[in-house]
């Protein structure tokens, strides 16, 4: 008896990853190639041999290489989702949650393997528009959508006042301007090897210079009341 078992045992093979470890592991194994080895080598089967499944079975969470990096990059997006999960109850409490949100955006997309896609994209191969679409799509639109979003909830609560942004959505050009100053130009100089990534870099003192500067409390010009519009 004990011998059928453990023949039954050995034809079953080593049991299937859950759903969601082995997608990460494909995330992981198409992060290290894109980096590591290029966009041209980071084929299917590369990706699938790298991750430990079978091809079929990266198939499932992936239909090419493009939806690969989409995987790849909106990953880091969904980071943000926890932190803009919370609502303001009064007005003093934006700047302290919309601080939150930044440091989770900074942390993600500020780190070594996003800082090396972004170098990656600022050369030129094979594929490289398709690519950059996809990372616009899935990184820097959904991440600027996430936060005007949020911006947007908080004005509908009456705590903040937000101008029409593009395409008469609420929030986004500030939204845009935020992630500029706190995203942006880092990212810039991370690529170009000026800063080192997060955590070698501290990124709260930006945000709360960015976050002083929304609050209007960084310095005064005259004319300010023309610029608000009064």
């Amino acid at each position: 008896m004990q011998e059928e078992d453990s023949k039954a045992l050995r034809g079953r093979g080593r049991p299937a990853r859950p759903p969601e470890e082995a997608r990460e592991a494909a995330v992981q194994a198409a992060t290290w190639l894109l980096l590591h080895e290029g966009y041209a080598a980071t084929t299917m089967e590369a990706v699938a041999r790298h991750a430990g499944m079978a091809k079929k079975s990266l198939y499932q969470y992936a239909a090419n290489r493009e939806e690969l990096v989409a995987l790849v990059v909106r990953g880091w997006t969904d980071a943000f989702l926890p932190a803009m999960a919370h609502d303001a109850a009064a007005p003093e409490e934006v700047l302290p949650l919309l601080k939150e949100i930044l440091q989770a955006m900074a942390a993600r997309v500020l780190t070594a393997d996003a800082v090396g896609l972004f170098r990656l994209l600022c050369t030129e191969f094979p594929a490289r528009a398709q690519l950059l679409a996809v990372y616009q799509r899935n990184g820097i639109e959904r991440g600027t959508s996430l936060l005007a979003g949020w911006l947007a909830r908080q004005a509908a609560r009456g705590h903040l006042r937000l101008p029409d942004g593009q395409d008469g959505q609420d929030g986004y050009e500030m939204a845009g301007l935020l992630l500029a100053m706190v995203i942006a130009e880092p990212l810039r100089q991370m690529a170009l090897g000026v800063l080192a990534p997060v955590p070698a870099w501290d990124a709260t003192p930006r945000i709360d210079a960015a976050l002083r500067l929304l609050a209007g409390q960084a310095f005064s010009v005259a004319g300010a009341s023309t610029l608000r519009g009064s």
